[in-house]
C-alpha cells in the first residue's frame, strides 16, 4: 500500500540507535544509511518497497512531531510485538500503550504503542490469532 514513509528526527545518530534495533526486531532489513546526508532506510526482506526512512527535515527547519499521526509496523506474531515494544523502550522510546489485545479494532488485533525519542508515535501490531487459539489455522 505504501511507497515509503519518512519520519523526521532531530538527532540522526540517536534515531539510528533507536530504529536500528527496532527494525531488526521486526525482521526488516536496512536498505541504506548515509550519515553525511543524514538519512537511513529499511525495507522488508526480499523487497524494495515499501520502505521506511528516517532523516533530518529536508527544509532545514527543526523537527516537530505531528499530532494524531502514527505509523504502524506489522509483526509476524505477538511475541514480536512484545519484543519490539521492549526494544523501543530500551532505546529511548516512551510507552503509549503496552502490548495487548485491542478487541475494539478486531478480535485478534494485538498491538503496542510507543513514541520515539523525537515524539513520533508508532504501533507494532499482529493481526493473527494466537497459534492454537480458536479461529487460528
Amino acid at each position: 500500500m505504501f511507497s515509503h514513509v519518512f519520519v523526521s528526527v532531530s538527532d540522526f545518530e540517536r534515531a539510528l540507535g533507536f530504529y536500528g534495533p527496532l527494525m531488526e526486531s521486526l525482521g526488516v532489513a536496512m536498505r541504506f544509511c548515509e550519515r553525511e546526508r543524514p538519512w537511513a532506510g529499511w525495507h522488508a526482506a526480499g523487497g524494495v518497497r515499501p520502505f521506511f526512512v528516517i532523516c533530518k527535515p529536508h527544509d532545514g527547519r527543526p523537527h516537530a512531531p505531528g499530532n494524531g499521526q502514527m505509523v504502524a509496523f506489522a509483526a509476524a506474531d505477538r511475541a514480536r510485538v512484545r519484543t519490539s515494544h521492549a526494544i523501543a523502550l530500551a532505546h529511548g522510546g516512551r510507552c503509549e500503550g503496552p502490548p495487548g489485545l485491542r478487541p475494539e479494532y478486531h478480535p485478534h488485533y494485538y498491538g503496542a504503542y510507543f513514541r520515539d525519542p523525537d515524539g513520533n508515535k508508532f504501533c507494532v501490531a499482529c493481526h493473527d490469532p494466537e497459534p492454537g487459539a480458536p479461529g487460528s489455522a
